[in-house]
């Protein structure tokens, strides 16, 4: 491997970090664990990596999460029914999903570094050729994929990788352009190389999408190999408009930066730079009917985040977050506000480490339409949010008891829901990654759900179905049984989202539940 001859032959090196806008922002911001001369050691850039560090990098194969043999029916917490349809398995790390026009096909990533099509639910064996010399230590490799948006005319598709620089030593985020052609990449060249250079054991992000304005946003990461230790050459650096760690970038077709772009007259900032301040974003997402853009924001040991994407806005990474170092101190003495740095709209605690995320806008979901969905890797959840104006809140989750990490989430064409899952955090030789397809029940399972959803007679029971019943279905009412309090809390969101009931009927269907429905 280029990167591990590297490494053997690399020098140790000091780097000194003592000018400039990394210790100005920690200095000025009364940061922790800051000074204005600091001396860090970064794995992979300013010394060798250790035996150690190569290992955990590269463990031992592991087939970790509960597979999905035959489809199998599950009710989501809010009690929607779901079939889980497994399209493909044996994948390493998937990392980014994309269907080829006429919806028959898809382009996987596989992050070791291959690129795979699905047709019609079926994985060819055999990798696309084409790609270039990457690194897959760590969490690098292959990441994510999109398609020019008039690729039925030119057939050019993007992917972000993870590159070397040699002879020197350091990685960072690279974008190709390529033409899928006859099943192979050609005339693959890179459009965009991230100012990003850092240590293999970092973070690179990578998201990439196509917005309303035709220009390809991509996201960078925090770029972190030391997330154990309080101090770091990279972390300070998402502050800094001269680099593009922890940055969403806006680029054209071809890589260069728009006229437009927030920061292109300034001298001391890189053109591409859309927004800063970020640790690791692995979801964007456009709302189709605000033309909002949102982004998911995967924080240390918690801190993670859903921000609302405002050009030439700064969100804080690492002077504010409300998470901490791997270490268990503060990432910051002042988590939640500083002059000029945008609060999240929505953080979860406990942690969910969100990655990709999507506007569901099909029909086979009629209580999801409209919701932004988000795939979580370390909860092993989807959630269901949704937002209205600046107020976003989870509503149903699902999917968790299958067990597994999802790293991609997607609305195929045909409006059912796919994802990409895998076992573990890190490891390439791992292949216990899925493709499953999320579709409602066929009409059978259907029905016999309901018939299998009956409430207990008595007084109130024909007032709940009619109330709560249009809605959710019954099953949902008898889905997870509650305490008095709970359901109370449950009636009165139900009453928030526009349930109409009188005092009478309100006490009526309180008294029902908490008799008929309760928690053992």
């Amino acid at each position: 491997m280029p990167f591990l001859n590297n490494v053997s032959n690399a020098m140790s090196l000091k780097l000194s970090i003592a000018v400039g806008l990394t210790a100005l922002s920690f200095n000025a911001f009364a940061a922790p664990n800051a000074s204005l001369a600091t001396t860090v050691e970064t794995p992979g850039v300013t010394a060798p990596l250790t035996p150690a560090q190569i290992a955990r990098a590269y463990p031992e194969d592991a087939l970790s999460g509960a597979a999905v043999d035959e489809p199998v029916l599950l009710k989501s917490k809010g009690g929607m029914s779901i079939r889980v349809v497994k399209l493909a398995e044996g994948l390493s790390h998937p990392d980014g999903l994309v269907f080829l026009p006429g919806g028959r096909e898809m382009l996987i990533t596989e992050r070791p570094g291959r690129l795979r099509l699905v047709t019609d639910g079926v994985l060819n064996p055999t990798p696309i050729a084409g790609l270039p010399a990457l690194n897959n230590v760590g969490l690098g490799g292959l990441h994510d994929i999109v398609l020019h948006p008039d690729f039925v005319t030119n057939q050019q598709l993007y992917i972000s990788y993870t590159k070397d620089r040699e002879p020197e030593t350091g990685t960072t985020l690279a974008v190709l352009r390529a033409r899928f052609d006859e099943g192979r990449l050609k005339d693959v060249q890179d459009i965009l190389v991230a100012d990003a250079w850092e240590s293999p054991l970092g973070t690179y992000g990578g998201r990439m999408v196509f917005g309303p304005d035709g220009m390809l946003y991509i996201s960078v990461g925090d770029r972190d190999g030391t997330t154990s230790s309080d101090t770091s050459s990279a972390r300070p650096e998402a502050q800094s408009l001269m680099n593009h760690i922890g940055a969403i970038l806006r680029v054209r077709e071809d890589g260069s930066a728009p006229s437009d772009n927030p920061f292109v007259n300034d001298p001391n900032a890189k053109d591409e730079i859309y927004s800063y301040g970020h640790r690791n974003v692995y979801g964007i997402a456009w709302d189709p009917n605000s033309g909002e853009m949102w982004a998911s924001e995967f924080g240390p040991a918690g801190g993670d985040e859903i921000n609302r994407i405002i050009p030439g806005h700064n969100y804080g990474w690492p002077l504010v977050s409300l998470g901490r170092h791997y270490s268990g101190s503060l990432v910051s003495e002042q988590p939640w506000y500083r002059e000029g740095m945008d609060n999240p709209l929505f953080f979860w605690n406990p942690a969910f480490n969100p990655e990709n995320m999507f506007f569901y806008s099909g029909n086979k979901f009629p209580r999801l339409k409209g919701s932004l969905m988000v795939a979580g890797a370390g909860s092993k959840t989807v959630a269901q949010m949704s937002i209205r104006g600046d107020f976003i809140k989870q509503g149903d989750t699902m999917l968790t008891e299958l067990g597994v990490r999802f790293r991609d989430i997607r609305e195929g064409p045909d409006g059912y829901i796919y994802l990409l899952t895998e076992g573990r955090l890190r490891g390439p030789r791992d292949t216990d990654g899925m493709l499953l397809r999320v579709e409602p029940p066929s009409p059978a399972a259907a029905t016999a759900s309901a018939e299998g959803a009956v409430l207990p007679n008595a007084e109130g029971k024909q007032l709940i179905q009619r109330a709560c019943g249009s809605c959710h279905g019954v099953d949902m009412v008898i889905a997870e049984p509650r305490n008095p309090d709970d359901w109370k809390e449950v009636l009165n969101s139900m009453i928030g989202k526009g349930m109409n009931l009188s005092d009478d009927e309100y006490n009526q269907v309180l008294t029902y539940l908490t008799e008929q429905v309760r928690a053992p």
